[in-house]
């Protein structure tokens, strides 16, 4: 059996295989509609991956709170009404994935990245208060470059912030998740916490390592309090800002072994986003090499993403023990039957949905 589709157990989560769906944000919630409240898109959109053959499949990203939003046209997981919402998608997923696919979130905050113009709105930069946008905030009154500068956040706004987290994981639970994954990457806030190039700060949540990286622990430990002890928690983190100043993977290796001691299961590697100013080396597979040393020495399971794009980089990838699981971006939506390609390509037979199968291609004829 190749080893992209060997099983793969997190706690009591049985995946079929290792290949992954990565979150992608849409920004396609109807703010008038209702904020944050995933949609017929979102159905469409992720219930395609469920047909085409994913094991694990990650929402886009789900804003803890209104604050959290990229955009005003992202989704959320702080109300009722965004959890029924998603329960349609989740029940959705378990009826009709192949083979046992399961379905993910991705908790979030955006700090000072918040309130921004979504991607296809023709326009660029944070949007304004009369427009629909918020005052955002960060660790420092610092901001990203081209958008507006946060306001620092405050001791109880920090705390406020945890039990957000914490409150948005037991929705999720609610919701029908299998598992959860923390985003503390590409320069949201968690990510803001624990890079020196965003926070300045000389309290407690700031200053050395151990300051910068507490937020991102806290809310690792409200999190796995507010949820099963039988499911598996995720954390999403860029092993590296791309930046002089910023972090690199001695310190990504610290996080991962620490997160690990804290409850995590999972490290999903991604890197950058954290300024605009990176210099980032992209490449086939660019990002494997830092999923491959904080397996190893960190000792904690990963995830790896990015320009893996073929059935052969994505087998290789497990097959050389560089991650545990490969999580497949633009590929999917170039493609939402990936995986079933990925599987014929590699002489593996995956179960498609009963709609589908006299399209399955024969190996001989």
């Amino acid at each position: 059996m190749p080893a992209l589709f060997e099983p793969l157990k997190l706690r009591s989560l049985e995946l079929p295989h290792r290949g992954w769906v990565s979150p992608m944000c849409q920004y396609s919630c109807d703010p008038d509609a209702g904020p944050g409240v995933p949609n017929d898109w979102h159905l469409m959109h992720l219930g395609s991956f469920a047909a085409g053959g994913a094991a694990l499949i990650l929402t886009e990203a789900a804003a803890v709170n209104p604050e959290g939003r990229i955009s005003p046209r992202d989704a959320g997981i702080w109300n009722d009404e965004q959890v029924q919402a998603w329960r349609r998608i989740t029940s959705f997923v378990h009826q009709h994935g192949t083979g046992g696919t399961r379905i993910g979130v991705q908790l979030a905050h955006a700090g000072r990245k918040a309130s921004t113009f979504w991607p296809f709105s023709g326009r660029r930069g944070s949007v304004p208060e009369a427009e629909g946008g918020w005052t955002t905030v960060g660790p420092s009154a610092l901001a990203f470059e081209g958008y507006d500068t946060p306001a620092a956040m405050t001791g109880d706004q920090i705390q406020a912030v945890i039990a957000d987290f914490a409150a948005a994981a037991g929705r999720a639970v609610d919701a029908g998740f299998d598992t959860l994954e923390i985003h503390g990457a590409h320069g949201y806030l968690l990510h803001q916490f624990q890079s020196p190039l965003s926070n300045t700060r000389d309290d407690e949540w700031g200053g050395d390592e151990e300051g910068r990286n507490r937020l991102m622990l806290a809310v690792i430990d409200a999190v796995r309090a507010a949820i099963p002890d039988s499911m598996p928690l995720l954390l999403r983190i860029s092993a590296s800002d791309w930046a002089p100043g910023g972090i690199g993977l001695p310190e990504s290796v610290r996080l991962a072994r620490q997160a690990a001691e804290h409850g995590v299961d999972l490290i999903d590697v991604s890197s950058g986003g954290a300024v605009a100013h990176q210099m980032i080396t992209v490449g086939p597979g660019y990002q494997t090499g830092f999923a491959a040393a904080i397996r190893e020495e960190a000792g904690v399971p990963t995830g790896t993403v990015g320009l893996l794009t073929s059935a052969g980089q994505a087998e290789h990838a497990v097959a050389t023990g560089q991650a545990d699981a490969v999580l497949i971006a633009r590929a999917a939506l170039r493609d939402p039957h990936w995986w079933l390609r990925a599987a014929f390509e590699l002489g593996h037979d995956l179960p498609w949905v009963p709609q589908y199968e006299r399209a399955i291609p024969r190996r001989s004829f």
